[in-house]
């Protein structure tokens, strides 16, 4: 029987978190997107603790007009800003199993702009 999209979503996203980890110095920058927003996280997965969110239905982002693409760059460029006076530069970045394109690929885009490193 065929897997659902969220199932395969799902198989995708443990083979990856199984490499992946997010530490002190590098945390993991975790992406969920929904049929509407985008959030992104920063992990650090040693201590099990979120270090920064946001998401595009926070109240300056969601001002903002433009498509789903964009508040995708809104969002990934407020990440990086926060990161940036919470003392991270380096990250490792995770799709949670939603293909690199899009919207995700979008969010990465504008926060390598803001100087985030993964």
């Amino acid at each position: 029987m065929a897997l659902t999209k969220r199932e395969r979503r799902l198989r995708i996203k443990r083979r990856v978190r199984k490499s992946i980890s997010g530490t002190a110095e590098r945390p993991r920058m975790s992406v969920f997107r929904s049929n509407k927003q985008i959030s992104v996280q920063i992990i650090d997965d040693v201590t099990g603790k979120t270090i920064l969110s946001i998401s595009s239905l926070v109240k300056e982002i969601a001002e903002k007009n433009g498509n789903k693409s964009e508040q995708a760059e809104f969002v990934g460029q407020a990440i990086a800003e926060k990161a940036a006076t919470a003392g991270i530069s380096e990250v490792v970045f995770d799709r949670n199993g939603y293909l690199y394109h899009g919207r995700i690929k979008s969010l990465a885009d504008a926060a390598r702009k803001g100087g985030l490193k993964f």
